[in-house]
């Protein structure tokens, strides 16, 4: 088995020093990770928040079903159906008891 040391890597986003821990490197070489991280904690958080003000997108929509106005977490695809929460969780069980 391979002897893990801490190691000082360089943040390609900041350019600050961050240690990738004897911890972190058993764990990739666990998981097969073959590329160590590029960035700091700090910078990889908020590359995966994603860009100011990109966390969950509410579209405001009308129901397919029942013609309520309604919110969804994406942004609806041009001739496809979208439900409101009811309907969908509606069809969603009638879909299971058909089954």
């Amino acid at each position: 088995m391979a002897e893990f040391q801490d190691r000082n890597l360089k943040c390609s986003e900041c350019g600050a020093e961050f240690v990738f821990t004897a911890g972190e490197q058993h764990f990739f070489h666990d998981k097969n990770f073959k590329n160590e991280p590029k960035r700091c904690k700090a910078c990889k958080s908020k590359r995966q928040a994603g860009p100011a003000g990109a966390g969950k997108t509410e579209t405001m929509t009308v129901c397919s079903q029942c013609g309520r106005e309604t919110t969804v977490p994406f942004k609806p695809t041009q001739g496809r159906p979208v439900f409101c929460r009811e309907c969908f969780l509606g069809r969603k069980t009638q879909a299971a008891g058909a089954g």
